[in-house]
């Protein structure tokens, strides 16, 4: 049997709009629903057709695809990334339904009950870039929930069972009436568990947890960065009524370092030298991260900003071996102030740069020159 248009299914135009189209969807999946039409397998049918056209309609991809190729288009997984191939309709047919009217409509067959998983937690370290390089073992204090000792997390006092909601009557969904449609919510009374402590534990008040000051020994990686979380399974918040811990996260925070700073596992250091090191050359020593020294020779002729490289000085990679460089750069410093001696000697350096004066000042000079003519 030949396919109806899908257009013709819905009851719409090529023209429909995304939302005229969802409105005829909605219309026919009330009307031909098979909760409310049990039994009837023509209702079924047609409620499946009208899923179908919905599915192909509602995606602006497949639609142009049905719109240049029809239904051959999903045919054999045609129409490329729009066919359908061995789509499951039956599954798309409640999840579509779902959209429209929550979990659970049609006597609750895809409800759910709440998550009793506990909350997770952050927890906030800030330490030294030392401490990033080297790694370190921090203990951490924070208030979090735990299971109760006595009701072993169920909320009911021992020798007691929890018994079922009296509103929801142990499904954890109400339904209620809102004209023509019935809407199914989580119970507000027991949060979607379908339970009730009828006699609460007596420690805990029956929420199955009871809050607490605990102490961790955390590990903290060599390389580190800043910013970096850390997830502690099951350090968390206690569930509801024996479910499970939720996680800690832990987020390092790394400070400012007076002398370095880093970009991933490089470090970088700046140091200043006076102009007549720069020109005549010299050695200088220069702190490492590990709280060691290391000796650097600068050339005669260094012009300021010029960058030295020490491999392996840097930091630690936190995920597999090896540790980054330091760079070093230095910047040129000139005096501020002079007294006499050191004028009259700057002067007859003048003097004499003058007479054999610097390539590369006079190949300027002639460029300006070049310029001002023009």
């Amino acid at each position: 049997m030949a396919k109806r248009d899908y257009y013709d299914v819905l009851g719409v135009s090529k023209e429909a709009t995304p939302d005229q189209i969802k409105s005829a969807y909605r219309r026919l999946a009330v009307k031909h629903h098979p909760d409310k039409n049990k039994g009837d397998k023509a209702s079924e049918e047609k409620f499946k057709e009208a899923s179908e056209a919905y599915h192909v309609l509602s995606n602006s991809e497949r639609k142009q695809n049905y719109d240049n190729f029809g239904h051959a288009a999903f045919e054999n997984n045609g129409g490329g990334r729009g066919g359908f191939g061995n789509f499951d309709f039956s599954n798309h047919f409640s999840d579509i339904f779902e959209d429209f009217f929550g979990d659970g409509f049609g006597g609750g067959r895809r409800s759910r009950r709440s998550n009793n998983r506990g909350s997770d937690l952050r927890y906030d370290l800030s330490i030294t870039l030392e401490e990033a390089y080297s790694g370190k073992k921090q203990d951490i204090k924070f208030s979090s929930s735990e299971r109760c000792d006595i009701c072993k997390g169920s909320g009911s006092k021992p020798g007691h069972n929890v018994g079922s909601c009296s509103m929801c009557g142990g499904h954890g969904q109400v339904r209620s009436n809102q004209g023509f449609f019935t809407v199914q919510q989580t119970c507000p009374q027991c949060s979607g568990s379908g339970e009730e402590i009828t006699n609460p534990c007596s420690s805990c008040g029956g929420q199955g947890k009871k809050q607490s000051s605990k102490r961790l020994s955390v590990t903290i990686p060599k390389g580190i960065d800043d910013g970096t979380r850390i997830r502690l399974a099951g350090k968390g918040e206690a569930g509801n009524r024996g479910g499970g811990n939720g996680d800690l996260y832990l987020f390092v925070n790394v400070y400012s370092h007076e002398l370095f700073k880093r970009s991933e596992e490089n470090l970088f250091f700046e140091f200043p030298i006076s102009f007549t090191d720069a020109a005549l050359g010299t050695s200088i020593e220069i702190p490492t991260i590990d709280g060691g020294k290391a000796k650097i020779k600068i050339p005669p002729g260094t012009q300021t900003g010029k960058q030295f490289r020490l491999r392996g000085k840097g930091m630690p990679y936190m995920r597999g071996s090896g540790i980054g460089d330091l760079y070093i750069q230095v910047n040129t410093e000139v005096p501020i102030s002079l007294n006499k001696e050191q004028k009259e000697l700057l002067e007859k350096f003048r003097e004499i740069e003058n007479e054999k004066s610097n390539p590369s000042i006079k190949k300027f000079f002639q460029k300006a020159k070049s310029f001002w003519k023009s």
